[in-house]
């Protein structure tokens, strides 16, 4: 189980991390500042296991790596929204961060609720109930599972 961070639509990469971060040399500098312009305790209060809950169009703007690294540094377990930028949903995948797409989630639950994430059969639990979401090709979950794009490209002969 993890708890739910809520926001809404077309949050963009410079409200995941904004640009004057980009200056610190690393991620672990940089996540203490993730979400701050649109809910300044994220980075306090979030939780290994816990998950990001977004409308359409999540992580639109600039093509930066960092977005999503911030929110893995943080142990957000996985991102679930009713659609993401093509750029956040690759960079994503490519450092192995789970981006979900669910129609229904963001529209039943609240912040701060309770949810679990079945990557494997493509179910969400939150509130009593199942909701469908994205289920992996076994290919793109392997790449999840062995840590990214480059961790799994290092791993083949």
């Amino acid at each position: 189980m993890g708890k739910i961070f809520k926001f809404y639509k077309d949050v963009d990469t410079d409200q995941i991390i904004a640009s004057q971060y980009l200056l610190f040399p690393t991620i672990d500098e940089m996540k203490a500042h993730t979400f701050e312009s649109l809910n300044a305790d994220f980075a306090s209060e979030v939780k290994p296991g816990d998950f990001v809950v977004a409308d359409e169009n999540f992580g639109c703007g600039s093509s930066r790596e960092q977005a999503p690294s911030v929110l893995k540094a943080l142990g957000v377990k996985a991102v679930i929204a009713k659609s993401f930028a093509r750029i956040f949903y690759r960079n994503s995948i490519n450092i192995g961060m789970p981006v979900i797409v669910s129609k229904e989630l963001y529209d039943v639950v609240s912040e701060g609720d309770e949810m679990e994430l079945d990557l494997e059969h493509g179910v969400i639990h939150a509130g009593g109930k199942d909701y469908s979401c994205t289920k992996l090709p076994a290919r793109m979950q392997e790449i999840l599972d062995q840590g990214g794009l480059i961790a799994s490209l290092n791993k083949e002969d």
